[in-house]
């Protein structure tokens, strides 16, 4: 199982001014228990304007971009130094990941963000999400890291996506001022109720820049992207063993899509595709199979087109099969057309893999 756990600032300070190393401390020791069960765990953390806050000896978050940036440049590497430290004790290494929305509405930087991530879990590695604040402007800005944790659950196809806050879940109302709030345990079907959305409304913390609001959007989000979302207390002992046992924690939502569907719909409302690849019989039947495309079996590269982008693939006759997102440019392909996979790095002195366009990136029509 693959694994997208967030972790806010409340949880990581443990409502305090600084970061809470025994929530640490315990959270390198279940990550090490999952993935010793062969889960794989993508961290994406708050918590760097926190940090920065503690170093400068300041109370409370400046207003401004620039302010603000400024204590994520102190805050990031201080947090990673304690992720590296506490994590290592388990045997854990860990990676930084910096991310900006930039890098995930345009399909070749997410391409870029996607292999990098799925090496680092392939390599037994746990990313450590964050946005990239110190560079990121209002008009690239993500905002909030729940957010950013669903497009990352979507970028990893996560089967998970766990929020961890200092909340049980949600609630039918704020249980901070209404007592006879009840938890929501489950979420289904293909629109969130609006009471659920009303009963979000506020902010978190003082430090927290989401609240519960940010949570639900995450959530809706990563349903739709086919990942399962749990919105759970991180003082809860040994959340993510028990969540991962079948336990039920917290508010759960429910999927209502897979994620190769949800891929998919991305490819069929790409509003243009710039080229073509013609494919031989051959690589047609392997496409019906459910096989990739392979660069052996391209004919023709028509039309102008980079790496990422979603491409028209047509039969020997000009007829369009499908659609693709390619791993490989026009002008790379022409290149590389009817040769075989272990034959690419030699001829274009790198490798973004064996296929051309794989299976779960292809649209049969």
């Amino acid at each position: 199982m693959r694994l997208v756990v967030k972790l806010g600032t409340s949880t990581l300070t443990n409502n305090t001014s600084h970061l809470h190393p025994p929530l640490l401390i315990e959270l390198a020791r279940q990550a090490a228990a999952l993935r010793s069960q062969e889960h794989q765990i993508v961290l994406v953390s708050s918590g760097a304007m926190a940090v920065g806050l503690g170093k400068l000896g300041l109370s409370q978050l400046p207003r401004g971009i620039p302010a603000k940036q400024m204590l994520s440049a102190v805050g990031q590497p201080r947090l990673m130094a304690q992720y590296e430290q506490i994590f290592d004790l388990y045997d854990l290494t860990v990676a930084q990941v910096l991310l900006t929305r930039a890098d995930l509405s345009s399909r070749r930087p997410y391409l870029n963000a996607r292999n990098t991530l799925v090496a680092l879990l392939e390599h037994d590695i746990i990313p450590i999400v964050n946005e990239n604040d110190t560079v990121a402007t209002e008009e690239i800005r993500v905002g909030d890291n729940d957010n950013l944790s669903a497009l990352v659950a979507n970028l990893v196809d996560a089967d998970w996506l766990i929020l961890l806050t200092d909340q049980p879940g949600l609630f039918t109302a704020d249980p901070r001022t209404k007592p006879d709030a009840e938890l929501v345990e489950l979420v289904t079907g293909t629109e969130i109720p609006d009471e659920i959305w009303k009963a979000a409304g506020g902010r978190g913390s003082t430090l927290a820049v989401g609240g519960m609001l940010t949570k639900i959007q995450a959530a809706d989000l990563a349903r739709r992207s086919g990942s399962t979302c749990i919105i759970a207390s991180g003082k809860e002992p040994n959340v993510l063993l028990r969540l991962v046992e079948g336990e039920r924690l917290g508010t759960r939502f429910e999927p209502v899509a897979t994620s190769v569907e949800s891929r998919k719909r991305y490819i069929l409302s790409a509003r243009r595709a710039p080229g073509a690849v013609s494919i031989d019989e051959g690589a047609v039947a392997a496409l019906r199979r459910g096989g990739s495309l392979l660069a052996v079996g391209v004919a023709e590269v028509n039309g102008k087109f980079e790496r990422g982008d979603t491409v028209r693939v047509t039969d020997p006759e000009g007829i369009e099969i499908g659609r693709g997102i390619v791993n490989y440019s026009g002008p790379d392909l022409k290149r590389i057309l009817r040769c075989h996979s272990d034959e690419i790095e030699a001829i274009l002195g790198y490798h973004y893999g064996d296929e051309v366009i794989h299976h779960n990136d292809l649209v049969l029509l």
